[in-house]
């Protein structure tokens, strides 16, 4: 695979309590989406947050990853359904620190064994570079459910 490189720009005005700022994509894929403290820490009202963010990329690294592996094994998957959680949480002397990312896979994939299954997603967890980059300071759950 070559080297990837993605960016995204940010823009803040106003103090850490009151001030806001905007995200948005390199790609294309989302223009000046709105983050603040509060909406890293309190309710959201319609902005983002990084951890927010870093819940998605965990959980669309994740997604292709299962459906690689399936895919591998002969069992493409007919649908994926994925939940991504990242819980930031205060550690001692440290900080706010994330401290765990939670993904939950309902998986409709005809055909398969739930040994294949299993081991398939094992495999893409093992070899996403989000849960790989998660893992070195936090921890990674992964609970994935075949469905009919």
């Amino acid at each position: 695979m070559p080297r990837i490189e993605r960016t995204a720009s940010l823009s803040w005005e106003g103090n850490a309590a009151r001030g806001t700022g905007l995200m948005t994509a390199g790609g294309g894929a989302f223009t000046e989406l709105p983050f603040s403290i509060p909406s890293r820490i309190a309710v959201q009202q319609g902005k983002t947050s990084p951890e927010e963010l870093i819940a998605a990329a965990h959980g669309g690294c994740l997604t292709t990853s299962i459906a690689s592996e399936l895919t591998k094994a002969g069992a493409p998957p007919e649908r994926l359904d994925v939940t991504a959680l990242i819980v930031m949480d205060e550690v001692q002397g440290q900080g706010h620190l994330v401290v765990g990312s939670e993904i939950d896979v309902d998986a409709r994939v005809p055909g398969i064994s739930q040994a294949a299954f299993d081991a398939a997603v094992a495999a893409a967890d093992a070899s996403c570079p989000f849960s790989i980059l998660i893992r070195a300071s936090a921890s990674v759950t992964v609970r994935a459910r075949l469905t009919a």
